[in-house]
This record gives structure tokens, C-alpha cells and sequence, in this order.
């Protein structure tokens, strides 16, 4: 490596001799200083280059979304619902009656619509898309073995066992069959076609394999070519989807403060700014062409030691989220240039509400609904 750097700087050596005058002397003491220095100033002038880089390429995305309608949405899982020890019809109404959500994300796990192989049973999907239909409202319905919240990879049990080459065709039953049940929906408006699907730090999954992901893709385009497809990224490193298969969208994930149980064993704020977010949306734009919305924008608490919402105090609670801390994520969410936004945990807004007695996140989420 140092053989390279020599012959740099020998090049470099013989550009200041043409420059002339002061800015010359000052250029050549500079480089008469070690070859430490000199790697040192280099790599934090390149540094320099590619932060002004982003944030130009973060600035031109944020003007040129500017103009489009801001949408705002939430999540909505009924197991997630029961697991807060809540009534998941009257939670998705108070949502829909109360709040006004008008956009929602909803999944459709394999292990629940297909318990028995080769049977389903989608009455728990059917009442959430006429509760959908009766308000007007659109969703984003989640396809797939991996899907929001934990185990992430929903596979039914009859199916654990089996190898590859027998789950995978009743897997794609099962796509399609749902594909079929709700394309003519008038609510439908998007399918999100496995959640993560790279992310191998987190949840259970097992398969991670690209050629089926691309036969899924095309499994769905083929039985509804009408609704857009999205596909989401996995975290807050910079990567973006560019292979095949190409979605009409691409979904991001943005956690603001959570507890770190791996390094700190504290509550951590990523110290990431909004721009940060809208540099990836641009980069992705520019590489692809395809628009980027936020499909997980955390508005939930992030428990401690793994623990669940309904073991720790309010007060635990608040450290990662209270009831203010929902305007702060959707003005976030807004300064990114993304126009399209669903929230995430909007269960936990109303276990907040009718078992800790706290009405003020749910306050917050009628007003900052009524706004946008």
C-alpha cells in the first residue's frame, strides 16, 4: 500500500511545481510534512467530499418531493393487538372511528390463515378488510413468510419440518390464494412483499434465498398486475435494493431511540439526521428510479433486556416514548422528503390509553391525524 501512496505523492509532488507563487510554497510545506499527515488530511478532505455529496443529493430529493401529497399511515396486527391483552376489533375501529387512520399496513401471517396445510381459513384477514372497506380506508397488505413482528418468519407448523422443495409450492399456494381473496378489494392499495427480507440479525428466519424472492415477485405480478408491489431495506447502514427482483416501491425502516443490549446496555437516540434518510431515498431515486417511502416509522416504546411493553412501568415506557413523542416522529418523518409514512405501534397508543390510564399518546395520534 505504501508503494501506492509514494507514487501519489511523487505525482502530486511534480502538480505543485507548476502551480506558482504563494499558494505553491504553501502547498509544498504542507507536503513536506510525514506521509501520516498527509494520508490523514487526505482521507478527511474525502470525508468532507462525501458528506457534501449526501447531503446535496438529500437536499435535491427533498425539493423534488416537495410538491406530492403527504400520506400518513399505521400498522395494525390484531396478534399483536391480543398480546397487549386488548380486544383487536375494538382496537382496529377505535383506530379507524376515532383516530382516523385512513391508511393502513396489515399482514396476512401464513401460520394463521393456513393452519392445517392446504386449508384456510381467512376470516381474521376478511373482517379487517370489511372493517377497511366501511371506512374508506386503503392498505398496504403484507405477503409472504416473513412479515412485521416477531418471529418475523410466520411459518405454520405442519411446515417446519419439510424441506425447501415441499414448503416452498404451498407457500406460493398460499401467496397466490391471498393475492386472489383481496386484489378486488376497492381498499387495497399496495402489497409489501416479504418484510426484510435480507435482515439475517434479527427474527428467526432461515431462507434467505434471492431466486425465491424473484419467483414470489412474479408470482404477484402475475395474479395482480393493478397494485403496486413494495419490498423494504433493513436498517440504518446505507444499502439499497438494486438487484433483482425491482419493486414499485421501496420500504424503509427509521428507529429513533431504542435500548442497545449489545454494547451499552442502555437507551440509545441514533444520532442520525432526517437528511440522512432522505441522502438514501435520493441514492436509491437516482440508482433505480423508484420512489421510497417510510414504512416503519417507530412510534412505540422499545422495552429493555427483551423484555414486552406490558412488563415494564409507564415510566420505563417513557424513556423511549411518550405521549409527545409521536408529533416528533411524524415532523421527523416529514423532513426526510418521503411523502408516504406509516407509523408503527398503534396498538401500543391504545393499550396506553385503556390499561395504563394514559390517553395522552392517543390525544396526540387523533390530532396529528386530523392534520395531515
Amino acid at each position: 500500500m505504501l508503494k501506492h501512496f509514494s507514487s501519489f505523492f511523487a505525482k502530486t509532488t511534480a502538480f505543485l511545481g507548476a502551480l506558482p507563487g504563494r499558494l505553491r510554497r504553501g502547498l509544498v510545506r504542507f507536503w513536506r510534512k510525514n506521509i501520516w499527515t498527509k494520508i490523514l488530511v487526505i482521507l478527511c478532505s474525502l470525508l468532507v467530499v462525501l458528506l457534501g455529496t449526501a447531503y446535496g443529493i438529500a437536499r435535491w430529493y427533498i425539493t423534488s418531493e416537495r410538491s406530492k401529497p403527504f400520506t400518513l399511515g399505521a400498522t395494525f396486527i390484531p396478534a399483536y393487538a391480543q398480546s397487549l391483552g386488548l380486544d383487536a376489533q375494538k382496537t382496529m375501529d377505535a383506530l379507524l372511528d376515532d383516530v382516523h387512520v385512513k391508511n393502513l399496513r396489515l399482514v396476512s401471517y401464513w401460520d394463521q390463515l393456513e393452519p392445517q396445510k392446504g386449508q384456510y381459513d381467512f376470516s381474521l384477514l376478511d373482517w379487517q378488510f370489511q372493517k377497511a372497506e366501511a371506512a374508506h380506508a386503503k392498505v398496504s397488505l403484507a405477503i409472504g413468510i416473513r412479515q412485521p413482528r416477531w418471529p418475523e418468519c410466520h411459518v405454520p407448523s405442519w411446515a417446519q419440518n419439510e424441506p425447501a422443495s415441499q414448503w416452498q409450492p404451498q407457500l406460493n399456494n398460499f401467496i397466490q390464494a391471498v393475492v386472489n381473496r383481496y386484489k378486488n378489494s376497492p381498499s387495497l392499495d399496495s402489497y409489501q412483499l416479504e418484510n426484510e427480507y435480507f435482515l439475517k440479525s434479527f427474527g428467526t428466519c432461515t431462507d434467505f434465498s434471492r431466486t425465491r424472492l424473484t419467483n414470489e415477485f412474479n408470482l404477484v405480478k402475475q395474479a395482480d398486475p393493478r397494485h403496486p408491489i413494495i419490498m423494504s431495506r433493513s436498517n440504518n447502514f446505507p444499502s439499497w435494493i438494486t438487484g433483482q427482483p425491482q419493486p414499485d416501491k421501496v420500504g424503509m425502516s427509521v428507529y429513533r431511540r431504542v435500548w442497545d443490549g449489545t454494547v451499552t446496555h442502555k437507551y440509545f437516540t441514533y444520532p442520525l439526521p432526517a437528511w440522512y434518510y432522505a441522502f438514501l431515498a435520493g441514492t436509491q431515486k437516482i440508482l433505480t428510479g423508484k420512489d421510497s417511502i417510510v414504512h416503519e416509522m417507530q412510534a412505540e416504546p422499545w422495552p429493555p433486556n427483551g423484555k414486552s411493553i406490558t412488563e415494564i412501568s409507564l415510566d420505563e415506557q417513557n424513556n423511549t416514548f411518550n405521549g409527545d413523542s409521536l408529533n416528533d416522529r411524524v415532523s421527523f418523518s416529514k423532513t426526510t422528503g418521503m411523502r408516504e409514512v406509516y407509523l408503527w405501534g398503534a396498538e401500543y397508543w391504545y393499550y396506553r390509553m385503556v390499561t395504563e390510564h394514559d390517553p395522552s399518546a392517543w390525544d396526540t395520534a387523533k390530532e396529528v391525524f386530523s392534520q395531515n
